[in-house]
């Protein structure tokens, strides 16, 4: 998880780190860029619906729910593909406020 969190900060160097629902949250302009858990079977990373969809093929092989990425190890989950969402994100709550 300590490399999402690297991830979040390189993207977003001023994101505001907090918790909400028990998960750390990362806050950007004028909404959330993103949430992470780490469950018993699998870890999970939230993202806005709509990024999520627009990049689902590119998340091939990954459990995907409406805006819940879930993975099992690290490596499963695609870095370059969670950066360019992330970059996508908070341009979109850049531009909202």
């Amino acid at each position: 998880m300590a490399k999402l969190r690297s991830l979040v900060f390189e993207v977003t160097p001023d994101a505001v780190e907090t918790m909400k629902y028990r998960m750390p949250t990362y806050e950007y302009g004028d909404g959330v860029l993103c949430a992470f858990a780490s469950q018993k079977h699998y870890m999970s990373l939230y993202m806005d619906t709509d990024i999520v969809e627009k990049h689902r093929e590119e998340l091939t092989g990954l459990s995907i729910g409406k805006s819940c990425i879930r993975f099992k190890k690290m490596d499963q989950l695609p870095l370059d593909t969670i950066k360019r969402m992330l970059e996508e994100t908070a341009q979109m709550r850049r531009s909202a406020v």
